[in-house]
């Protein structure tokens, strides 16, 4: 009787200080008694800073702005930040992270206000910001968003009457770029108006932003319905939603179109926040969606059209997560250039294809598709690791310049211009 209700007293106590509770019970010789081993928590002289520490024998445990956090000690060795391990400068490492004992332990730690200073055997002193810890923690982290987005579908990308911007503001004027990025960064499209209808417009616009990215297509694409190119995109026939260059092992980050001449009918555009459909899919079918994470597929691109010989294959799922917070940011869904399955073995590929179909089911929604008329002087641009495009068929004469983009360029103008991303 007396060692059951020891055991239920032991759990009892552990549940209290995984959620963080300080147990006045610690202070009573009772339980000293029966729990000699009872780690022993440090607290800050100040009420308000509400936080506590304590040293384990292979890990610092910190609780902060209501997170509680495990720091590995060769992790907090390494990302010291003095003038000796950092180079504040150049923002890069000075320590060689190679020649830390994987076995350190600190000898001393103190809190003085808000920062932790850590004693090593050595004597060489770490000190750290309480705020810097939390932003730089994996618990903190599994708690924030890489790039704030708005998901949608048609009525609520209409409803938001998102503006587009003037071709003279996007090229001449910081608030004017900044507040189309902004815009394709929540929404993963965003449109610029007013720009002469010319490759060579269309490709200074696109060079404000990022350096273009040289593919099998060339520099700036320029294409009509010539099946000059061993695609359907190169024909007049209608386009299911997808993402482009699937087959590359780093899909095209950023596409963009500018329909120079339409002389005939038809030929919208179709686009879909596949992040939106994705979500549709979380929710519904978690299991569904964490298959989609999982199981790699290759797409390829054969090509044998004249003088272009091309058979280029990439490798990944369809849904791409941060594993840390499973904050979804690249889809590779194009069944066009889906290749063989043959990296799922058969007691797999079955529930796969059930996985996928509940994802077409969620993309092909009337609800969740946004058409557009592209036309002279309109540029669009497309996140294309987020946002499906299509196209209905067409008549007569229809000619398109455009090109891809390189993402790190991108997000690195929207960050310099202070935006997330």
């Amino acid at each position: 009787m007396w060692c059951h209700r020891l055991s239920h007293l032991q759990r009892s106590l552990q549940n209290l200080l995984r959620r963080g509770v300080t147990c006045w019970a610690f202070q009573q010789p009772s339980f000293k008694s029966l729990f000699p081993l009872a780690i022993h928590w440090h607290h800050t002289a100040s009420e308000s800073l509400n936080c506590a520490w304590q040293q384990h024998e292979d890990h610092f445990e910190l609780q902060y702005a209501n997170t509680v956090m495990r720091f590995d000690y060769v992790w907090l060795r390494d990302h010291c930040r003095s003038a000796s391990c950092y180079n504040s400068k150049t923002h890069q490492r000075s320590l060689d992270t190679a020649s830390v004992d994987l076995c350190i332990k600190p000898k001393t730690i103190r809190l003085d206000e808000t920062t932790l200073f850590f004693t090593w055997p050595d004597g060489h002193v770490t000190k750290y910001d309480l705020d810097w810890l939390v932003r730089n923690s994996y618990e903190g982290q599994k708690q924030k968003v890489i790039q704030p987005r708005i998901l949608w579908n048609a009525e609520i990308y209409q409803r938001a009457q998102v503006p587009s911007v003037d071709f003279q503001s996007f090229l001449e004027t910081n608030e004017g770029l900044k507040n189309f990025l902004q815009n394709f960064l929540l929404y993963g499209i965003a449109f610029v108006e007013n720009v002469p209808p010319t490759q060579e417009h269309t490709e200074k616009l696109a060079e404000r932003i990022s350096l273009i990215r040289e593919t099998i297509y060339g520099r700036m694409w320029y294409f009509t319905s010539d099946f000059s190119r061993g695609d359907t995109a190169y024909t007049k026939l209608a386009l299911d939603r997808h993402t482009d260059t699937t087959y590359f092992q780093e899909p095209c980050g950023i596409q963009v179109f500018h329909c120079l001449k339409h002389e005939g009918t038809g030929g919208r555009t179709l686009l879909v926040d596949g992040f939106y459909a994705a979500e549709q899919v979380l929710q519904k079918a978690p299991e569904e969606f964490e298959l989609l994470t999982e199981v790699p597929l290759k797409h390829e691109y054969i090509e044998n059209v004249g003088e272009c010989h091309n058979h280029m294959i990439g490798v990944g799922p369809v849904l791409n997560i941060y594993p840390w917070n499973k904050e979804l940011y690249l889809i590779r869904y194009n069944n066009y250039d889906r290749a063989v399955i043959n990296t799922v073995p058969y007691d797999v590929v079955h529930r796969w294809y059930a996985a996928h179909r509940t994802l077409t089911v969620e993309l092909r929604r009337p609800e969740n598709e946004f058409w557009v008329k592209l036309k002279p002087g309109r540029v669009l641009f497309i996140d294309n690791w987020r946002v499906l495009h299509g196209r209905e068929s067409f008549t007569g004469y229809r000619q398109l310049c455009g090109c891809y983009l390189t993402r790190d360029d991108v997000l690195n103008t929207a960050r310099l211009l202070g935006l997330q991303a």
